[in-house]
């Protein structure tokens, strides 16, 4: 029985990846993203939706008019999963600029936030399928890391974002399920990005490096299965959830 996916971040990486995967299961994913994905394109049950989700007003209207499309008379599940994460700026926070904390946090923090809000409240009639949030963390969320401050933040505040949600969601006679999930090191342009800075501009980038080189990092294909695997298993609202669970 196929399931509607709302996905952020589609346009490459863990997003594209798991949406794919999903595609060839006969799924409908709906793809959020600023780029496009000319894999997806191929397949007859994505639904691209091209929206910059640091327009944060804009998110509740486009989360109604993606419901509007959607039948699920016969679905098994309706999920939401929060992909979407910028990692720069990779600075010490004196030299980074507010507009880059902005866009950073828009993106990475509050959009997940209120696709969350929206995703529930639209939902709360719905008692018929499950009701599924995942939101993509990091263990960067946890560990603190010299000019990765507002990543971290971001990622620190997912985290507890979802523990507070799922606190609320215990409560309810339906409550939604809402977990959020450390993928571990994975091979993506994110990555690409960090090490490709040098030492002096961060001094993380030695870190990444070494990862890369000694085979740390998991393809998204491999993480896309495990991803897969998490979306059916069940889990306590709030959840923190370690790649190896």
């Amino acid at each position: 029985m196929p399931s509607h996916f709302i996905i952020t971040g589609t346009s490459r990486g863990i997003g594209e990846q798991v949406a794919r995967m999903l595609l060839e299961k006969d799924h409908l994913v709906y793809g959020i993203s600023r780029g496009k994905s000319n894999v997806l394109l191929n397949y007859s049950n994505f639904k691209p939706i091209h929206f910059d989700l640091s327009h944060i007003l804009g998110i509740e209207g486009l989360l109604k008019d993606i419901f509007n499309q959607m039948d699920i008379d016969d679905s098994e599940m309706i999920c939401l999963i929060n992909n979407a994460a910028m990692i720069e700026p990779l600075k010490s926070i004196e030299l980074c600029q507010p507009e880059e904390i902005n866009e950073n946090l828009q993106i990475s923090l509050i959009a997940p936030m209120v696709l969350a809000s929206s995703f529930i409240k639209l939902t709360e009639n719905i008692t018929s399928i499950r009701r599924k949030i995942m939101n993509i963390s990091s263990g960067s969320g946890t560990y603190p890391a010299p000019a990765m401050s507002v990543y971290c933040t971001a990622k620190a505040g997912i985290n507890m974002f979802t523990q507070c949600v799922g606190a609320e969601q215990a409560k309810q006679h339906n409550p939604i399920e809402i977990i959020a999930v450390d993928p571990g090191m994975v091979e993506t342009e994110m990555q690409r990005i960090a090490r490709g800075k040098s030492a002096q501009q961060f001094e993380m980038a030695k870190f990444f490096e070494h990862a890369h080189q000694s085979g740390q990092l998991q393809s998204t294909e491999r993480l896309g299965s495990h991803l897969l695997n998490l979306i059916d298993k069940k889990f306590e609202p709030g959840r923190l959830v370690n790649y190896s669970d």
